[in-house]
């Protein structure tokens, strides 16, 4: 290799005004020593001609997040860049076919500081570096199922953000979900029972059993939008699909049946919500959001006044608004022959801590039969199965 001084490797400096041009003092303070390969010419005889001129669209310690990193160099052609935050989490990219600049696939995060380090086919390397400005608001986000759960076949991937998300379209590309056997499915924006936004992912049908799932949601540097915020990082999480069953709960027989690959395990009977009101059951298909245990029940809390404040046992939450699966002693006469509880499913305190020990979170409740007050909402609970698949799809902002 000769000498990066050989004149016949020389090329004048030249700088070339474009909008993403940084100033002369800025391109000083941007360019870096060549790094010659040869040792027959001595470090002292570098000149500005030999240096590569590059220049970044970002600078400075404000510069201005949610944009691509573009770096640019003026004469010669890239070969290779480096953009690293102060966790050494790396933007990949990309060179252009002309060689003289390279995009980040990814958005600069806000409050962030980023180290560059451009090499160009010569050999020559050159440094800098750039903080973006602090965001004024930032948005968060809660996941459901938790990361290396393993839940039931209906159970959905939630996501509800801390505030509003008005770029739904932009999050939502974001989102990726891959799947350990393809499984085809769909997010839908919906809102949650709190009024939060909320984004689920559902399969077109059941899980299968054993499906494994991942989200990864590389959200660092995406704007939500106006009250919303800013994402300033990332989020993974997985889970896994366990046993195939459900809980099918026939309003007219008043019977409760556990249904596991395709077959009857048990039967019992149940007392579900009085028609004709308020307390009346839901019907549609529930999911199971929790096993709470013991826990106390007061009727205040759902809107019915002073009827009930009991301790009750064997609780299996099935939505927001308070229809739970539990065990109701207190209303034995009942079971099997009147629905007459505030709304939830009652059975004895045998059959109600044997269910308990054999549903697991995200098992659906299929409730069917007459008396019931219509279908929970999308968001109360997980509510999206009373949806048909075409009516889900079009709840995606991709849609």
């Amino acid at each position: 290799m000769r000498p990066l001084s050989s004149p016949s490797r020389r090329r004048p400096l030249r700088t070339r005004h474009t909008g993403a041009a940084v100033t002369a003092a800025g391109l000083a303070a941007l360019a870096a020593a060549l790094t010659a390969c040869s040792g027959s010419t001595p470090a002292s005889a570098d000149t500005a001609a030999d240096k590569p001129d590059i220049s970044v669209n970002l600078q400075g310690k404000q510069a201005k997040a949610g944009s691509p990193v573009k770096v640019t160099l003026a004469d010669g052609k890239l070969k290779q860049v480096t953009v690293a935050d102060s966790k050494g989490e790396k933007l990949t990219g990309k060179v252009a076919a002309n060689g003289t600049t390279w995009t980040s696939d990814r958005k600069a995060a806000p409050g962030t500081s980023y180290k560059v380090e451009a090499t160009t086919d010569e050999g020559a390397s050159a440094r800098t570096s750039f903080r973006t400005a602090a965001p004024e608001q930032v948005n968060k986000l809660s996941l459901t199922p938790g990361k290396d759960t393993t839940v039931g076949v209906a159970q959905p991937l939630s996501v509800v953000f801390d505030h509003p998300v008005k770029n739904k379209a932009e999050v939502e590309k974001h989102l990726k979900v891959t799947t350990s056997n393809d499984t085809t499915g769909s997010w839908g924006w919906i809102k949650n029972y709190d009024g939060k936004d909320r984004i689920d992912w559902r399969p077109k049908d059941y899980w299968k059993s054993g499906t494994k799932v991942k989200l990864d949601a590389q959200l660092a540097g995406i704007n939500s939008g106006t009250d919303g915020g800013w994402f300033v990082r990332d989020y993974v999480t997985g889970f896994s699909v366990g046993k195939s069953q459900k809980v099918k709960v026939d309003l007219d027989s008043k019977q409760a049946t556990l249904v596991r690959d395709g077959r009857s395990v048990k039967t019992v009977p149940m007392s579900a919500g009085t028609p004709g009101g308020d307390k009346a059951s839901w019907g549609g298909t529930s999911v199971l959001m929790a096993k709470e245990g013991t826990i106390n029940m007061r009727s205040e809390t759902v809107g019915l006044g002073d009827a009930y404040d009991k301790m009750v046992d064997n609780s299996m939450r099935l939505t927001w608004s308070g229809m739970y699966a539990h065990a109701a002693p207190w209303n034995a006469s009942y079971f099997g022959n009147t629905n007459h509880s505030s709304g939830c499913i009652g059975m004895s305190d045998g059959d109600a801590s044997w269910l308990y020990g054999q549903v697991q979170v995200g098992d659906p409740f299929e409730v069917s039969g007459s008396g019931s007050k219509g279908v929970p909402d999308p968001g109360n609970g997980y509510g999206e199965w009373n949806l048909s698949w075409a009516d889900w799809q079009t709840k995606s902002a991709l849609s």
